[in-house]
């Protein structure tokens, strides 16, 4: 068994609650992430070609108010 089967296996027999416990810290895991993948990308200038298009857009007039 791989301590991922071994992890799922554990994680059916516990009780609701602490399934919600894992749920929310999985998620807050997950979102750390994310948010450290954007700033990565950030820093290496990975989303000035999206920046530039957006302000592009911008200026030709072609955006609406949010």
């Amino acid at each position: 068994m791989t301590t991922v089967e071994a992890i799922i296996a554990a994680i059916a027999e516990l009780p609701p609650e602490q399934v919600a416990q894992i749920r929310a810290w999985l998620n807050e895991r997950a979102e750390a992430e994310w948010d450290a993948q954007i700033e990565q990308d950030e820093r290496e200038g990975r989303l000035d070609a999206l920046a530039d298009r957006a302000l592009a857009e911008y200026q030709a007039g072609r955006t609406r108010p949010l």
